[in-house]
């Protein structure tokens, strides 16, 4: 039987790419937001902008 060589610093690697796509993957489901969402928060911040302005009081 002849055994295989590999280099460790190629199977490191390949462990670490492993791992960031994992840690990507789970990024992604935690701090994502969908289209619609950013879509609702940016409407949000537009009517809250325009009731703020609307209620100033200006000397």
């Amino acid at each position: 039987m002849a055994a295989d060589v590999v280099s460790l610093n190629k199977a490191r690697k390949v462990l670490q790419r492993k791992a960031a796509k994992e840690q990507a993957a789970e990024n992604r489901i935690r701090f994502g937001q969908s289209k619609p969402e950013r879509e609702k928060q940016r409407k949000d911040a537009e009517r809250i902008a325009r009731e703020f302005e609307g209620k100033k009081v200006e000397d």
